[in-house]
This record gives C-alpha cells, sequence and structure tokens, in this order.
C-alpha cells in the first residue's frame, strides 16, 4: 500500500493505493473455473492519531490496486501517525503506517 498524506491549514489530503488483484466472482471463474476463487477488499479504514478519519466496506466493484482519496479537517499536525488497513475477502489484511507531511 502506497500513502500520500499533507496537512494544510487543519486539513489533511491523502491519497493511498492499495495493492491488490480485485479478482471478482466473474474473473475467478474466467481463469481458475471455480468462483470461490473471488479476492477482493472487503474493507478498509484510516486512522491519524489512533482516531478513525475513514471508514468503508467495499465490494468487489473496485477496480485493480484502488485509489482512495479523501480530506479531513481537524487538529492534527506535522508528524503525526496515519495508518491504512484493508481486509480482504480470505481475511488477509495489510497496513501502512506513515507520518503526515
Amino acid at each position: 500500500m502506497k500513502v500520500k498524506a499533507k496537512v494544510k491549514n487543519g486539513v489533511v489530503s491523502v491519497k493511498a493505493m492499495a495493492k491488490h488483484d480485485m479478482w471478482t466472482y466473474d474473473i475467478a471463474e474466467k481463469k481458475t473455473g471455480d468462483r470461490n476463487n473471488a479476492n477482493f477488499i472487503t474493507h478498509i479504514d484510516a486512522k491519524i492519531a489512533d482516531k478513525v478519519v475513514f471508514d468503508a466496506s467495499t465490494s468487489q466493484f473496485l477496480s485493480k490496486n484502488p485509489i482512495f482519496k479523501f480530506k479531513v479537517k481537524g487538529d492534527f499536525k506535522k508528524g503525526d501517525p496515519i495508518v491504512m488497513t484493508w481486509v480482504d475477502l480470505k481475511g488477509n489484511t495489510k497496513s501502512k503506517k506513515t507520518k503526515l507531511k
């Protein structure tokens, strides 16, 4: 996962790319002949300084390596940690921790 986060005038702008193949049920069936091999991101969240600022449940509608962009207003400052985490259909989890710039 790649995460870029910047603070300007009390607003944090975040752009993140979650690296994932995002196999839908149709793609899994075409490539393996079994729909049970589908695997896509089902949940993604972001925390800044242990405060949840983004939380989304997703489905197979996302493209491969989806990009998430959002802005959040708050009492955040440069150097605060941001952690983004996704969970996929098979239960795999990936997290990326970085600092606000």
